[in-house]
């Protein structure tokens, strides 16, 4: 972990202990350093052994601010910037050869920058400048002194003549205007006075400019103030100032760097006549503020969606009028409960805290607390206190909607939420239903949408699984089988059946040869069969006498006869021989 988170951790946990005991501690530094992701065992003791060791050291660190802060004591720091300089002196004076003087200074004014106010910085860098050159100043006056008292004779340009009839010069020491423009710069920044003084004069070339910033001049019997209002800072102006209006500035004197010139800027600019009411305003918000009434946690959300909207008003004001124009064309069907309030003059605040009180008893979903514009006095009742507590305890949303956009009052800062106008208010409060229809009619058409994108979707699907379904069914595959074998069926009939056809050819032609071989055949061409009495075939003469009994088997019978007489014969020979 780098040393620059290190030290903002310590600055969170010093700053924690400023609102918590000794004990409470304990826990929040355990609590707090387990919620810190991927923290080292070596970052954690680093920090928490720190933490210990300043927290022991805080008395002294206090007695050292006290001495020398020029009467603006701890006390009366911020927490802040009493916390950043606690932490930088430690440093200054315990951790001297670990953190360098220049280190320490500067990361304690970006800590004040960070979490402080724009004085911040400049404060904590004046204070701790001090303590970093605590015998600076008395040297400087010391060598100054000296030095004027050696060089009385020579002129106070700061040029020595060597020779005069030469008029040779050398120059002692030289800067640049923007150097001595930033040192000027710097002092002021460093005169804490100066950071937050009030100045009254009369207003003259008042000119407001395009970019929002009012430049103007203050001026009395003594002199001129050049002055400059920034438009981020017009919130703490509730009138529109013009030239010859006496009036009170609050804000700070800082020199303008470019032109070397120092000019006043404002932040809250008030009407002189009005100076004691707006003292008792400051005074009051502060108070509260610092009783945390004015803390965001505390804030509730206004509902979205009313359905009755309770109204803290004079009933015969421009603020009910506009509220009634705005809710009539906003959402006519939102009922409006209206506690006729006194809104100014000797017990208007007591009947506005009833009103609040009575309409949060009614179990409204808002209430809308405010009237026109005015001047301080006239809306002097939205700064009691009593109207203050009364909407911080209120249970029920409250919208703050005193005067116009540039007016301020404590019941804007303690309010759930603060409307510059009471038309603006109703705005808030009510919910235009055209807008609701037009919204809830395009919701419906893209569930519509998204309902028939969904079923084309999941049709599509659907048909996928249904054709793999189909792809993978038994019964199709068993049909598939059915054929395959209704075919192999066919083609071994088919095979069988040729099979068979070729035997019979084969058969039909053995039979053809062997009805040419048949004896019979022979028999029926004229020829016999003969053999001996046994049956035995004659071949030869020679198997046969005379007087043998032969039989000579012929077409249509047999013939008994018996040998006369043998002749041998060779067929196809010349000669026969006789027996």
């Amino acid at each position: 972990m780098r040393r620059r988170e290190q030290r903002e951790h310590i600055f969170k946990l010093l700053f924690i202990s400023e609102f918590n005991t000794q004990k409470e501690m304990e826990e929040q530094l355990a609590l707090y350093l387990a919620d810190i992701e991927n923290l080292e065992e070596s970052d954690r003791d680093y920090i928490s052994r720190k933490y210990m060791n300043i927290m022991n050291h805080t008395d002294e660190l206090d007695e050292k601010l006290n001495s020398i802060s020029m009467g603006w004591k701890t006390s009366r720091m911020n927490r802040v910037d009493l916390t950043v300089l606690r932490l930088a002196v430690y440093e200054l004076e315990y951790e001297k050869e670990e953190v360098p003087v220049g280190v320490a200074i500067n990361e304690a004014v970006e800590l004040a920058k960070c979490f402080g106010s724009e004085e911040s910085g400049a404060f904590v860098n004046g204070i701790l400048g001090k303590i970093a050159n605590p015998d600076k100043k008395v040297a400087a006056r010391k060598a100054s002194s000296k030095k004027e008292e050696q060089t009385s004779a020579r002129p106070k340009s700061g040029f020595k003549v060597k020779d005069p009839s030469k008029k040779v010069v050398v120059v002692n020491n030289v800067y640049s205007v923007g150097q001595v423009n930033r040192y000027v710069k710097n002092m002021f920044t460093q005169d804490y006075f100066l950071q937050n003084i009030y100045v009254k004069g009369e207003v003259s070339n008042c000119k407001y400019h395009s970019t929002g910033h009012i430049y103007f001049t203050l001026k009395d019997e003594g002199g001129t103030l050049k002055c400059v209002m920034f438009a981020g800072s017009r919130k703490g102006l509730a009138f529109r100032m013009k030239d010859g209006d006496k009036v009170i500035a609050g804000g700070r004197v800082d020199v303008y760097e470019r032109d070397g010139a120092y000019q006043f800027y404002a932040k809250e600019i008030t009407l002189e006549g009005a100076g004691a009411l707006y003292e008792r305003y400051l005074a009051l918000k502060q108070e509260l503020e610092d009783m945390g009434m004015f803390a965001q946690e505390y804030k509730q959300p206004i509902p979205e969606f009313a359905h009755r909207v309770g109204i803290v008003t004079s009933p015969t004001g421009a603020a009910i009028r506009d509220i009634i124009n705005v809710s009539t064309r906003r959402n006519p069907f939102i009922q409006s409960i209206l506690y006729p309030a006194l809104v100014q003059g000797e017990g208007a605040a007591a009947s506005i805290v009833r009103g609040i009180r009575m309409l949060d008893e009614a179990g409204v979903d808002v209430i809308i607390v405010g009237r026109g514009g005015g001047s301080i006095e006239e809306l002097w009742a939205f700064n009691e206190e009593e109207v203050a507590r009364a909407i911080f305890e209120c249970h029920t949303p409250v919208i703050s909607a005193v005067g116009h956009e540039t007016d301020f009052t404590i019941a804007d800062f303690v309010a759930d939420l603060r409307a510059p106008t009471p038309s603006a208010a109703a705005e808030l409060a009510y919910f235009d239903c055209r807008t609701l229809l037009n919204s809830m009619q395009g919701y419906q058409e893209r569930l519509e949408r998204a309902v028939w994108n969904k079923i084309d979707v999941n049709r599509a699907k659907l048909e996928r699984y249904g054709t793999r379904l189909q792809y993978l069914n038994p019964e199709s595959r068993l049909r598939d089988r059915q054929q395959y074998a209704a075919d192999v069926q066919e083609r071994i009939q088919s095979a069988m059946e040729q099979k068979i056809k070729d035997k019979r050819h084969r058969l039909s032609l053995y039979l053809e040869k062997f009805h040419g071989l048949s004896p019979l055949r022979k028999l029926n061409q004229g020829y016999s069969y003969v053999s001996d009495k046994e049956g035995k075939t004659l071949t030869s003469v020679s198997q046969v006498k005379q007087g043998d009994g032969l039989l000579i088997y012929v077409t249509d019978g047999t013939i008994e006869a018996s040998v006369q007489n043998t002749k041998a014969s060779s067929y196809g020979a010349d000669t026969d021989s006789e027996k």
